[in-house]
């Protein structure tokens, strides 16, 4: 499984927020990510952050991956289904 390390990002995000003035929230984390990431990972990352300015490293599965997942899967639904078409046509035509 593919992974994205986004811990950079959560640290620049946290930055932000801390130069703006304002108390960093799950919501507020959440809004201004790129990348979907996990709730528990974020209360951690928040909790890190309050008590020692610190981001722990956080890895969330690869968006490449899970839309190639899909795709995948895509492809053998339609696989699956144009053989019960071809299936029903010869019934159908006998």
């Amino acid at each position: 499984m593919l992974t994205q390390d986004v811990s950079q990002e959560l640290k620049e995000i946290l930055e932000q927020l801390h130069s703006e003035g304002k108390e960093a929230t799950v919501a507020m984390v959440k809004a201004r990510l790129s990348t979907p990431v996990p709730m528990p990972a974020l209360i951690t990352t928040i909790k890190s952050w309050k008590q020692s300015n610190r981001v722990p490293k956080v890895e969330v599965a690869s968006q490449q991956e899970t839309q190639l997942d899909r795709v995948a899967e895509l492809e053998k639904q339609v696989a699956e289904l144009t053989q019960r078409l071809v299936a029903l046509e010869k019934i159908l035509n006998v």
